[in-house]
This record gives C-alpha cells, structure tokens and sequence, in this order.
C-alpha cells in the first residue's frame, strides 16, 4: 500500500510552496485573476465586503451580531455574510483560489493557515497590527503561534480564540459510582471501565473514531507518554515506544468502555451520546462546552484540563489558533481590515468567545467577568499560561498538515480500532509522512 493517498495531492501543495516563495523572492506578479497574481486594492474604506465564516452554522448566530454591530459603526460598510461549514472550508479556500471568488475576509484556522498562505492568498498584517488598536492587545502566544502555523513567520491571520483539550465527565455518574475525578490518565483508565455496563447500554467514555480523530489520538498518546516534542531533529516523534504504548492502551477502549458506533464518530455525535445517553466522559475542546450547559445545566459535568502523567506533569498538543485573514484579492481591504480590527476588539472578541466557550485572544477580553464562570474555559486558560503545562507544537506550519493529519490517516485510525492494523503500523506510516513532508518544507524554504 501506497503511503500517499494522492500524488497530486502533494505535488500540487509543493508546487504552490514553490510558487509562492519564488513571487516573495522577486516581488513579481501581474493584474490577472488568482491569489498570486492579483494583489488587490485598498479601496475606499467604504461600501461592501464579504466574509466567510469558517464554523458556518455553528456560529452563525454570534456572528451576525457582531456584523449588526459593526455595521452600526460604520454605516458606509455593508459585509456578506458567507457561513462555510468546517468541514469544507478547506476545499472551498482552494478552489477560490485557483479559479477566483476568495472572500474579502474569511476565519482560517492555524491547522490550514500554511497551505493558503503558501498560495500568495492572504496579506501579511504584522504592519496593520502595529498601527491599529489591536497593537498591545493581542494574546502574545496566541500571535506567536499564528506566526508559526503560516511557516514564513508573519502574522497572515489576527488570532481570535484558542480552544484547548478538555476531559469533559459527568459528576453524577461519578458520584454514584463513588469514583474521584479522573485528573490523572490512571484514574481516567479506571473510570472508563467502572462506568461500563453495556448491558444498560452505559459506557465510561466516547472515542472520536471519525472527523478530527488524528488531533484527539495525539493528545491523548503525547498526554500519556509525557514526550515534549514533536520533532527529534528532523524526524517526528510521534512513533517513539512510547507514543505507540500509549496509542495501544488508548485505543483498546474501543467497544470495551465505547459505543461500537464511536468508530464513526465525529465531534457532533460524541457530543450528542454524552449529553444525552449514559457516557461516562469526552475528550474535546472547549467549543462544545455551552452545548453541554444547555442540555445538562453546570451539575452535571464538569470540564477539566487534560489528564496529568504519573508524575503530575500535563502535556497537551496544541490546538489550533483560530484567526481572521485578510485576502490579498480584496478590492477593499481598508473596509476589509476595519472589519478585522473591530472583530477583534475588546467587546466583539469578548461576545464571540463567550458564546463559543473559547479563550480570549485580546487580553482585555480575557478579563471580563463571564470566563471566570465558564469554568472548563477558566481552567484551560489556567493550564495553557500557568507554566505548568508543556505544549507540544504540532507542525501546522507544514502545507500537507491538514491532509496528512486528515484524509490520509482518519482512515487508517479507523483499521486501527478495528483491529485491522496494529497502533505500531499506524504510526510508522504516519511518521514517514511526517518526515517526508518535514524534508520537503525545509528544502524549499531554505
């Protein structure tokens, strides 16, 4: 078996590398249509741009408040709203900017931010954030990890939230069950198999199996192994012993404490099983934590920062940055950036992040009364800035992440909780990628 699903898959996101960091070395271009060739206009800082909103239909709703807001401000511009589902913004990027129609802005996460900024797509924004409001009032990490995620060290997107891995559990069944919080991985391992009784259909965890598996996988491996890095050098370590010790043990909850359905499973359904049914605990971000609060009340649950090893040391993965991009297509970018500069503003990046149950990534909203009630959301805040907890920076910098961390491997995850492949042969294949994909990056960037 091949170990890359498309050839042209890869060769495509190389060429585009190449591209791009050839127009960046001879500052060259022309007038005609696509991301590389047309650079835009500033406009007039008036009338209409469009934005798409990468999580369409999960926060629509916030965001057309803020739009309503913003348009308050500045009656002379009027914004589209283009809500783009998760699950398909990638490709919609994609296909925009090879044959035109890119957005004025639009929301790009950390984890594709390398493969559009590759593309010439997005404008560098380290010159408007210096000049801008925002100057001082960016979540310095935050920034710092953008600047790493677009692998040419510029700001291509103002961050706007973060949301870290969070052990969500139930506090009544744990109680009933006489059982402590599950803060360690010994305790997390213990409760899934006292919560089991599959004769009433109950179950002490929920395995991400589908959509967004790979990113959970790692967490959970890297949490467990306590291995702080995801590079040795020029090679990955993500098939370390350790690593595979770790992804054995995890994914051998699979139909012992999970739900044989949990092989399917993406973030929506896990969410639905442990809000309505008998689920002991999930692992996700702090996105689904208002959905928890509506169907559970804040009795129920809890949310609480990944695990800590046996030595009381938490590793996590980093999760990605979530930011708004300015597209270097814009015929209206001083509209377009007036936009960006308000979305990110105390009060709108306030609002947004309350109604996602996300981290701030403007310090003054950081400090507004509602995260210290939003207790999962308090808590990851506390572990990601305390000094306490080592984060291992997955490469999102690399342009094939996205693909390798997705299309190539949320199928081969699948064949390992089957049983169809050892965790071993799972992650060899992927460090090969890794390797692969690192050795290409490097030389095309020297």
């Amino acid at each position: 078996m091949t170990i890359f699903r498309s050839g042209a898959r890869r060769a495509a996101s190389v060429l585009a590398l190449t591209t791009a960091l050839a127009l960046t070395a001879t500052a060259c271009g022309d007038d005609g249509s696509g991301a590389a060739g047309d650079k835009g206009t500033e406009g007039s800082g008036k009338g209409k741009i469009t934005f798409w909103d990468n999580n369409g239909g999960v926060r629509t709703d916030v965001w057309k408040e803020i739009i309503a807001d913003f348009e308050k401000a500045n009656p002379d511009i009027d914004v589209e709203y283009v809500g783009v589902a998760s699950t398909e913004v990638q490709s919609k990027y994609d296909t925009a900017i090879q044959g035109g129609g890119l957005p004025d802005v639009g929301g790009v996460g950390a984890a594709m931010l390398a493969g559009i900024a590759a593309q010439n797509a997005l404008e560098p924004l380290d010159e408007r954030i210096a000049v801008s409001t925002l100057n001082g009032k960016l979540n310095d990490a935050m920034l710092e990890s953008v600047k790493a995620a677009g692998g040419q060290g510029k700001a291509f997107t103002v961050p706007t939230s973060a949301s870290n891995g969070v052990l969500y559990y139930r506090t009544d069944l744990f109680e009933a069950a006489g059982l402590e919080e599950p803060d360690t991985w010994a305790k997390f391992y213990d409760a899934a198999d006292k919560l089991t009784d599959k004769g009433k259909n109950r179950f002490g965890y929920t395995i991400r199996g589908g959509a967004g598996s790979i990113a959970q996988a790692l967490d959970a491996m890297y949490g467990q192994s306590g291995i702080k890095d995801f590079w040795a050098g020029d090679k990955t370590t993500v098939d370390a012993p350790e690593n595979v010790a770790a992804l054995e043990k995890y994914a051998a909850l699979f139909k012992k404490n999970t739900p044989a359905a949990d092989v399917n499973n993406d973030f929506t359904k896990m969410v639905a099983q442990f809000d309505s049914g008998e689920i002991g605990m999930l692992n996700h971000n702090l996105g689904s934590y208002t959905d928890h609060v509506k169907a559970l009340g804040t009795e129920k649950f809890r949310g609480i920062p990944q695990p800590v090893g046996d030595d009381g040391k938490r590793v996590q993965v980093s999760n990605p940055v979530d930011g708004l991009g300015l597209f270097k297509t814009s015929k209206n970018k001083a509209a377009a950036w007036k936009f960006i500069e308000f979305a990110a503003s105390h009060a709108s990046n306030s609002k947004w992040n309350e109604s996602a149950g996300a981290i701030p990534s403007n310090v003054d909203a950081a400090k507004d009364p509602w995260l210290a009630k939003a207790e999962p959301t308090k808590l990851a805040a506390d572990a990601l800035f305390s000094g306490d907890t080592t984060i291992v920076q997955l490469p999102y910098y690399l342009p094939d992440w996205n693909a390798i961390s997705k299309a190539d491997n949320e199928p081969e995850f699948q064949k390992v909780l089957l049983g169809k492949a050892t965790a071993k042969e799972f992650l060899t294949k992927l460090a090969e990628q890794l390797n692969e994909a690192q050795a290409e990056w490097k030389a095309q960037t020297k």
